[in-house]
């Protein structure tokens, strides 16, 4: 794909959705963390059911700790993984209390030191939360990436490297939260909705209808 089709990939998903952002209830940078961590292999519809139980009841990393393993995991049982998640927040929690004052880090590698935080992680709230141009690749943005022609990879590391050469500086802000959401409801993995997709004519997979 060359850059002028992909700036006009970008320039499209921009007039369709000026401002996008996560799906992910949040009222912090502290509590998109804690969305962000419970929502790996899981929706966001299910991590926002369980938040809007836990956030009225403890959203500082002090409340949570002070929940425990056995408390946390009471807000967070309807969600995958939810034993292995509720440790890796407490210790998390017990880390920004101890060493960050209490507040979420806003470097990669401080970040990528709490536990539960990886990569994708990282760049979500480095993007989300602080503004930076970081691409979170998710199942949704490697399967796009790869249908349509954009930034083909076989991991997900070989996609996000490639998306941060080839995507528009202008772009790279929001570019993360265009291709979600394009993946969530358009370019969905079983069935895409070729009838309804702005890019249809500038996508390169050859299956599309």
């Amino acid at each position: 794909m060359n850059a002028e089709r992909r700036s006009e990939i970008f320039r499209r998903l921009q007039a369709q959705n000026p401002h996008p952002t996560t799906e992910l209830h949040h009222a912090s940078t502290f509590e998109l963390l804690i969305a962000v961590i419970l929502s790996a292999q899981a929706t966001d519809k299910g991590v926002n059911l369980a938040t809007a139980k836990l956030f009225p009841v403890a959203n500082t990393p002090q409340a949570i700790a002070a929940l425990g393993v056995e408390g946390l995991e009471q807000y967070i049982r309807t969600i995958g993984l939810y034993h292995s998640k509720a440790k890796n927040i407490i210790a998390t929690c017990q880390i920004l209390v101890q060493q960050f004052d209490s507040q979420v880090p806003h470097d990669r590698v401080a970040l990528e030191s709490l536990p539960g935080v990886g990569r994708k992680t990282a760049n979500v709230i480095l993007n989300t939360a602080f503004g930076q141009p970081t691409i979170a690749v998710d199942t949704h943005i490697f399967r796009i990436s790869n249908r349509i022609g954009l930034a083909p990879g076989k991991t997900v590391t070989d996609v996000e490297n490639k998306l941060m050469k080839v995507v528009p500086d202008e772009f790279k802000r929001d570019a993360h939260h265009w291709l979600i959401l394009h993946g969530r409801y358009t370019c969905v993995a079983r069935k895409p909705k070729c009838g309804e997709c702005v890019i249809h004519d500038l996508c390169e997979f050859r299956g599309k209808a």
